[in-house]
């Protein structure tokens, strides 16, 4: 007979638990072909820790790519959702544009914003085109060739509108201070100016500053305030634009009056210096003028 093997009982489930192991440590050290013995083996590839690794990495960015697509899609359907908003708005619920009164279109039909008038032509106009029931200032709008033009004028028939001149004193000052200003002109004496820079904050920004070049400071400010009583006017282009916004008397002065006193202005402030005029009343549209 031939060899008897004997096996004891419970020794199956050592053995295989043992052959388990031998596997398991197969397939840890894999031989390589062309190795000696005795050489320590080292496995081709990233071990276990890594692929997990890799594995949580590359779930982040899916998630990450996932999120934005989100994000992205909500903005559209954001902007969609206010543009359709818009749209659906009621004719009432918009924001209504600035329209002029049928009166006004009626009255701006007879001016041609394509032609430059005379004076005389444009003066006649703005006689026809008067709607106020209150007697209109006439007024000038002058584009420079520059800026930093100013002076001033003594108007034949003055502004139709009395000039209110005060003199600078300390009386003045304490009323400026409280916010109380009742003039139109403000006139100094040279000696008087540091004073008045403690409230140059309420003169500034009004432009009732004393200031030598539009000559409002004088060694004989109570003979210079009788000329701006009489009529002078002082002119300036704005600070930041080479413009200047001018009144130059009343729609009842008539033509000849209000001829005489443009004429007097633009010549004050030199033709040469002068690259555009309108002219217009208070409510009136502008009309484009040539240089007499």
């Amino acid at each position: 007979m031939g060899k008897i093997r004997v096996r004891i009982l419970g020794e199956e489930a050592l053995e295989k638990k043992q052959k388990q192991k031998s596997k398991q440590k197969a397939k840890e050290k894999k031989l390589v072909k062309g190795a000696k013995g005795g050489e320590r083996l080292v496995a081709v590839g990233p071990s276990e820790e890594e692929l997990a690794k890799l594995e949580t990495e590359e779930n982040k960015k899916t998630a990450t790519t996932e999120t934005q697509k989100k994000d992205e899609a909500q903005k559209f359907s954001d902007s969609d959702k206010f543009s359709a908003s818009v749209v659906a708005r009621k004719p009432s619920e918009r924001k209504p544009k600035h329209t002029r009164s049928k009166n006004y279109q009626a009255v701006a039909k007879m001016v041609d914003k394509t032609k430059k008038y005379t004076l005389s032509e444009a003066l006649e106009v703005v006689s026809k085109i008067k709607r106020a029931k209150f007697d209109e200032t006439v007024e000038l709008h002058i584009n420079t060739v520059e800026k930093g033009i100013s002076g001033n004028v003594t108007l034949p028939h003055g502004t139709g509108k009395k000039t209110r001149v005060a003199i600078a004193s300390d009386e003045l000052i304490a009323k400026v201070e409280k916010g109380k200003v009742d003039f139109d002109v403000l006139l100094a004496e040279p000696t008087f100016m540091p004073k008045l820079a403690k409230v140059a904050k309420f003169l500034g920004p009004r432009g009732l500053m004393p200031n030598p070049k539009n000559g409002t400071i004088s060694n004989d400010p109570k003979n210079l305030a009788k000329k701006y009583e009489g009529g002078q006017v002082s002119f300036k282009t704005e600070a930041k634009s080479p413009i200047m916004h001018l009144t130059v008397g009343k729609v009842s002065f008539g033509q000849k009056k209000l001829s005489d006193n443009i004429k007097a202005m633009l010549e004050a402030i030199k033709k040469e210096k002068i690259r555009k005029i309108t002219l217009k009343s208070t409510m009136s549209p502008g009309i484009k003028i040539t240089l007499p």
